[in-house]
């Protein structure tokens, strides 16, 4: 299997010859710092010592996301409406570097402060594949992935606060619901290409990378016979001065996200996650109502963290940083404001945010935890996780126009 490499590289040069940025929104940046610093010191006096290295690399992620728009939501779109794969060929990229990280921290099985580093391995059964699939149409619904809405809010697009808000209550319910998706219904366990196959690390390791390598393969294939339009390019500058300013191209951004995501395993013994913070969110709300999520089974063995802060909360922490990184990056790009909101992308929102939090308690995580940290442990839900939501993608560009939500064709210039 050969991958034409110099294809994938023109591509992505191509991508990021955009228009000059907009001058830098210097008080809101200076804003931004101010709030980073504050909050970084309230975390350095009050939890545990990672909570403020937390907090920074979530910073790092979300300047990284807004940085290059890297996206998960709009990556399906293009693929699964016009076959553009230039996107999904960054995953692969993305997904290849984190295995690659992830595989010798795992193997030797500790982290920067002692404490044990484990994967992100979930069961395989009904719950996954409903969960999956509901979060592929909610996330084309709610105009972005888990990842996504967190960047999108720190931009300031403003229907992203209620995809948020709903998305919050989406997985509050599915916590609720768990019991019955996890014990009632058919469940095979957890798969885990390393350790329930025989093969070790090294042999899931070569095994995933031969797979990302055929997915890039199958990508440019699908685009000879398509010719697709490309991706827009996105605003930019030259020199040094794009390192904090200008786009990354996706591949930069893809092996970054990687980093940072075995940073975070290494950090606090688990990789990057955001949607458990949401049900945390959600079911403290619950308990403030009079609800006793405690006994929920989602919450059996981890109740303690209902009666705790927030702050004490790993997750919560890092989806904190990533929505100021954004802020941060989009003030910086000139690029911070409210957009328009209606009453179809409002309903949108609504919707797409309750079946991605619906979805991401049954399939034991979304596009970050499941997707992305899920297959760079090794655990084949997160592949299964991968095919489902693409499935509810091609399902939800049915959908999206019925909302006013626009869909790539084949003759738009761009997608």
């Amino acid at each position: 299997m050969a991958v034409n490499v110099e294809a994938v590289t023109n591509q992505h040069q191509e991508e990021n010859k955009g228009a000059p940025l907009n001058q830098a929104q210097t008080p809101l940046v200076a804003g931004g710092f101010i709030a980073a610093a504050v909050l970084m010191v309230f975390l350095a006096v009050t939890q545990d010592v990672a909570q403020p290295l937390l907090f920074m690399i979530g910073l790092l992620l979300g300047y990284t996301l807004f940085h290059a728009r890297f996206g998960f939501t709009s990556a399906f779109r293009r693929f699964a409406s016009v076959g553009n794969g230039q996107a999904l060929r960054a995953h692969m990229i993305m997904l290849a570097a984190a295995v690659t990280l992830f595989a010798p921290v795992l193997a030797g099985g500790t982290t920067f402060f002692g404490g044990e580093a484990t994967g992100n391995i979930a069961p395989i059964g009904i719950s996954l594949l409903v969960g999956a699939f509901l979060f592929g149409v909610g996330m084309q619904l709610g105009g972005g992935c888990a990842s996504g809405t967190l960047y999108a809010v720190g931009g300031g697009r403003s229907v992203m606060f209620i995809t948020l808000l709903f998305f919050i209550v989406g997985a509050t319910i599915g916590a609720y619901h768990l019991d019955f998706w996890t014990n009632d219904l058919p469940s095979f366990g957890a798969v885990s290409l390393a350790d329930s196959t025989g093969l070790g690390y090294f042999g899931a390791w070569l095994v995933s990378v031969l797979f990302f390598g055929l997915i890039i393969w199958l990508t440019l294939q699908r685009e000879k016979k398509k010719n697709p339009p490309k991706m827009a390019a996105l605003p930019t500058t030259s020199g040094w001065k794009r390192i904090f300013r200008g786009s990354w191209p996706l591949i930069t951004a893809a092996v970054v996200l990687a980093v940072l995501n075995a940073l975070t395993l290494l950090t606090r013994g688990s990789g990057w996650g955001v949607t458990s913070a949401f049900t945390l969110w959600g079911s403290k709300a619950a308990a403030a109502f009079g609800m006793d999520p405690s006994s929920w089974g989602y919450w059996q063995g981890n109740a303690e963290a209902l009666q705790t802060t927030i702050f004490a909360d790993t997750t919560t922490v890092l989806n904190f940083g990533v929505i100021l990184g954004a802020f941060l990056a989009s003030a910086a790009g000139g690029l911070f404001r409210f957009s328009n909101m209606n009453a179809k992308n409002v309903s949108a929102a609504v919707i797409g945010g309750l079946l991605m939090g619906y979805g991401a308690r049954l399939a034991f995580g979304c596009n970050i935890g499941a997707y992305f940290t899920g297959i760079a442990s090794f655990s084949l839900h997160g592949y299964l996780w991968g095919i489902l939501a693409m499935a509810g993608t091609f399902a939800a560009l049915f959908l999206r126009p019925l909302f006013g939500l626009s869909v790539p064709k084949s003759n738009d210039s761009f997608c």
